[in-house]
C-alpha cells in the first residue's frame, strides 16, 4: 500500500462520525471525497431512491444538526451555510452512493471508504477485548491484593516475638509470704499433734 493510499484512509477514517450509534459519514464529506458538489450526491441519491433503505443514508434531525455544528466548524443557513440538515451515509450507503455517480473517482474513492470503516470495525473489536482483558486483569489484581494483605498480616504475627511470662529478678512481696504461711502452718499442725 503506497503512502498515498495509506493518507487517503486515514483521512478518510477521521472523517467518519458517530450518529444515532451509527458510524457515518456526513454528504459534504463524501461528496468532496467522490469529487461531486454535495447538491450533485443528493441529486443522484433521489434519483435513486429504491437503492437507499433506510438503514443505508438518514437525514439529521435538528438537534442532531445543532449537535453537529456545535462539534464542527459548519456555519449557520443564516450566514450563508446550508439551508437544510445534512444527510449521513453509513458504510452500505456510501458504496451504494459511488455505484450510482457511477465516476472513476467515485469507485476508487469507494475502495478507501470500505477499507476505512473496515478498519475501524477492526479497532473497535480490539477495543472490545482489551476492554474485557483489562477487567479481568484488574478483577484478578483485586484478589491478589485481597492475598497479599493476609499474607503481610500473618507475616506480621509471625515476625512478633511471642508473649512469654516475665521473670523478675529479685524477691516478691509474695514470694516471702508463701515461706511464711506455710511455716506458720506446720508449727500449727505440730501444736495440734501434740495436743496444745
Amino acid at each position: 500500500m503506497t503512502s498515498e493510499s495509506v493518507l487517503v484512509r486515514n483521512s478518510v477514517e477521521n472523517q467518519i462520525v458517530l450518529i444515532r450509534e451509527q458510524k457515518v459519514l456526513l454528504d459534504s464529506d463524501l461528496a468532496a471525497l467522490y469529487g461531486v458538489e454535495v447538491r450533485a450526491l443528493i441529486q443522484a441519491v433521489k434519483r435513486n431512491k429504491k437503492r437507499f433503505p433506510s438503514d443505508f443514508f438518514f437525514q439529521l434531525t435538528a438537534e442532531e444538526n445543532e449537535a453537529l455544528r456545535s462539534q464542527t466548524v459548519i456555519s449557520k443557513s443564516s450566514r450563508g451555510g446550508r439551508r437544510y440538515a445534512p444527510y449521513a451515509f453509513t458504510e452500505h450507503g456510501a458504496i451504494m452512493a459511488a455505484s450510482v455517480l457511477n465516476s472513476p473517482r467515485a469507485v476508487e474513492m469507494s475502495i478507501y471508504v470500505v477499507r476505512a470503516f473496515v478498519r475501524q470495525r477492526e479497532t473497535l473489536a480490539t477495543h472490545k477485548a482489551l476492554a474485557a482483558k483489562l477487567a479481568e486483569l484488574e478483577q484478578r489484581l483485586e484478589s491478589t491484593d485481597h492475598n497479599i494483605v493476609e499474607i503481610v498480616k500473618a507475616i506480621h504475627m509471625l515476625a512478633m516475638p511471642p508473649e512469654k511470662p516475665v521473670r523478675q529478678i529479685g524477691f516478691s512481696t509474695d514470694a516471702v509470704s508463701e515461706p511464711k504461711k506455710l511455716a506458720s502452718n506446720t508449727v500449727r499442725a505440730a501444736k495440734m499433734r501434740r495436743g496444745l
